[in-house]
C-alpha cells in the first residue's frame, strides 16, 4: 500500500510505515508542502495514495460519491510521536484489510 502524511503529522510516520513494508512519503517529500488539500486529494488520487491526515476537509472528499483516494482519518488528539507511531503499529493490519476490503475511510482513534 502507499501512503502520504499530511503536514500536520510527523515526517516519522512515513518512515514508520515504510518499515512496516508500505510505500509512504510526507508531503513535503512530495513538493506539496505548501499544497493546499484539494492539491494533496488530486496528487494522491493520480498515484493511488492512501491520504493519513487529521483534517476534517479530506474526510469530506473520501466521503463523495466516487472518491478518488482513501483516507487514514487519525481522530487521535495531539500526543507525542512514539504513542501515535505505537497506535499505528497496533492497528496498522486492520488498516491495510479495511482498504482491501473496500473501505474508503478508516479512523484511527
Amino acid at each position: 500500500m502507499k501512503f502520504v502524511v499530511d503536514h500536520q503529522l510527523p515526517p516519522a510516520l512515513a518512515r514508520f510505515l515504510e518499515s512496516q513494508g508500505h510505500r509512504a512519503y510526507h508531503v513535503r517529500e512530495l513538493g506539496l508542502k505548501a499544497a493546499d488539500d484539494a492539491t494533496i486529494w488530486r496528487r494522491a488520487a493520480a498515484e493511488d495514495l492512501v491520504v493519513v491526515s487529521k483534517d476534517e476537509d479530506f474526510f469530506f472528499f473520501a466521503s463523495a460519491p466516487n472518491a478518488a483516494a482513501k483516507l487514514v482519518w487519525v481522530r487521535v488528539g495531539n500526543c507525542r510521536t512514539h504513542l501515535l507511531l505505537e497506535r499505528f503499529r497496533v492497528r496498522l493490519p486492520q488498516i491495510v484489510a479495511s482498504f482491501e476490503a473496500g473501505s474508503n475511510i478508516v479512523e484511527l482513534r
